[in-house]
């Protein structure tokens, strides 16, 4: 075999390894429901034996009701994870409903283990992502369209028309997870360091404490 066959052969092998690997392991078996109750510990749920499974494993009831959007962004999410719904075990998916109020925002953040597909039901948003690049991709959604955001880029949603928003969204990880920058930033736990912050920010410490004491 040529050098050049080889190379290519090899880049080949590792890229296609590469993409196995940045996903979540496929499922060996049909399902495997998650019981909750099971003290093992592993990287997800352990499986529900097959026998005590039932249709209303794979089933879950509630995203018809609006969230609770009477809260200083006037956003609501109920995010629908194995916990909730044991069926979604091993397949990577999470299932989610947003409300939004009146000029209600879903502050910026990212998902660090999905990509996030959304589709707005009723009202218009604005919504956008930021590469690595700083460079803004943003688009006004209306009922019935669909945009993706990238798998743990900075994102937001803000609800731009005269009516409340409805919008679902579907994120490839069974565990997402969710970093909201300001929260993490001037919310954390033990506090960030004020010199550290007001340099990042060019804030002055009485400004950088007033924001400190909203989170």
């Amino acid at each position: 075999m040529a050098f050049s066959h080889i190379v290519r052969f090899t880049f080949l092998l590792v890229l296609s390894a590469s993409l196995v690997f940045a996903s979540e392991p496929s499922p060996l078996q049909d399902f495997c429901v998650a019981d909750n109750t099971s003290p093992v510990f592993v990287n997800g749920v352990a499986c529900k034996n097959p026998s005590l499974v039932t249709a209303d494993d794979f089933t879950f009831s509630g995203l018809d009701k609006p969230g609770n959007t009477s809260n200083q962004q006037g956003f609501a999410v109920n995010l629908v994870t194995v916990d909730q719904f044991p069926g979604l075990n091993t397949f990577g998916v999470t299932v989610e409903r947003l409300d939004f109020a009146l000029k209600g925002l879903n502050s910026p953040h990212s998902h660090p283990r999905a990509t996030e597909v959304l589709t707005v039901i009723k009202g218009s948003l604005y919504v956008g992502f930021i590469t690595t690049e700083n460079k803004l991709f943003s688009k006004v959604m209306n009922k019935g369209d669909v945009f993706v955001f990238p798998i743990g880029l900075v994102h937001f949603q803000y609800n731009i028309g005269d009516c409340e928003v409805e919008a679902f969204s579907v994120l490839s990880s069974q565990d997402p997870g969710v970093v909201r920058i300001a929260n993490s930033l001037f919310g954390a736990n033990p506090a960030i360091s004020d010199d550290i912050l007001s340099k990042a920010f060019m804030l002055d410490k009485k400004t950088l404490d007033y924001i400190q004491s909203q989170f």
